[in-house]
């Protein structure tokens, strides 16, 4: 059976987190992100150095987990979780990356401090719950 190129765009960003957050092997990393990558976050410096410099100066403690993964063509959308950042919230963050010619070429997010299901008002965690199928 055949992938969807919406699956290996998928597979592919979430190989390159991977990589860069969890392992933090920066050379594999250069493969995944384009040197002409472009950064819309407010938290991230400029371009793919940018991104690897931030990386670099988080404690080794930091991790990433994903929980949702929706891809649109060469766009795709993940739900996660950065925690071990050494700040007093785990963050939640919504990343958007647009994919060029096989690497990752823009990338835009929204960030938000994780609360507890005991903080949250709706009674639920913010992350980890099943995602409904569909």
């Amino acid at each position: 059976m055949t992938q969807t190129i919406e699956e290996k765009n998928k597979a592919f960003v979430l190989e390159a987190f991977e990589t860069l957050f969890n392992k933090r092997d920066y050379a594999a990393a250069e493969r995944f992100w384009s040197p002409n990558y472009i950064q819309h976050s407010a938290h991230i410096p400029p371009g793919r150095e940018g991104l690897f410099a931030l990386v670099k100066g988080t404690p080794d403690s930091l991790h990433y987990e994903n929980g949702l993964t929706v891809a649109n063509g060469d766009y795709v959308l993940l739900h996660g979780r950065f925690s071990g950042m050494g700040l007093p919230a785990n963050w939640i963050v919504v990343d958007i990356v647009r994919l060029e010619n096989g690497r990752l070429a823009e990338h835009w997010d929204v960030i938000e401090d994780e609360a507890t299901k005991e903080a949250s008002v709706s009674g639920l965690p913010m992350f980890g719950t099943t995602f409904p199928s569909g």
